[in-house]
């Protein structure tokens, strides 16, 4: 499912993770570059699912809208500015290390210069990763990239 990012959007899968027992919050970010590869970060090798690529991810704080919080998690992971949230592109859920019932709402966001040095905080590298790079990513992620895929398709 991908739809506009909206103010009732943004309500109503809060509501719908609140009414399906979701305890913690994350937020993805699917960053395209002018060329159509895709912003990677790898998990460090003694951090929780170590050497993982996944998207520019994290926990929602208290307080704070999904959009709000994309801004904030790829500006602390990456030291790229998010300039506009595009598309929700769905969710999945998971059990984090701490056993909370967890949802990542994933979205396509554009940052200010994709070309830009990234500056990695908690991740031990990235990648700007072409289709058959995307292929290192967990199932589920697969499955975000595959939706924005075909979202740009459409554009």
């Amino acid at each position: 499912m991908s739809a506009p990012v909206d103010a009732a959007l943004l309500g109503d899968l809060i509501h719908a993770a609140d009414a399906d027992g979701i305890t913690k919050h994350v937020v993805g970010a699917v960053i395209p570059n002018a060329e159509g590869e895709v912003l990677l970060l790898r998990r460090a090798a003694d951090d929780y699912l170590g050497g993982l690529w996944e998207l520019p991810s994290g926990g929602v704080d208290a307080g704070e809208t999904l959009t709000e919080a994309l801004h904030r998690e790829v500006a602390e992971e990456t030291g790229l500015m998010v300039t506009t949230i595009e598309t929700y592109l769905g969710h999945f859920d998971y059990l984090s290390k701490s056993g909370k019932k967890t949802r990542q709402f994933n979205f396509t966001a554009h940052v200010t210069h994709e070309s830009d040095t990234v500056k990695l905080t908690e991740h031990d590298a990235h990648l700007w990763a072409d289709r058959r790079e995307q292929e290192q990513v967990s199932s589920v992620v697969r499955s975000v990239l595959a939706t924005w895929r075909e979202e740009e398709e459409i554009a």
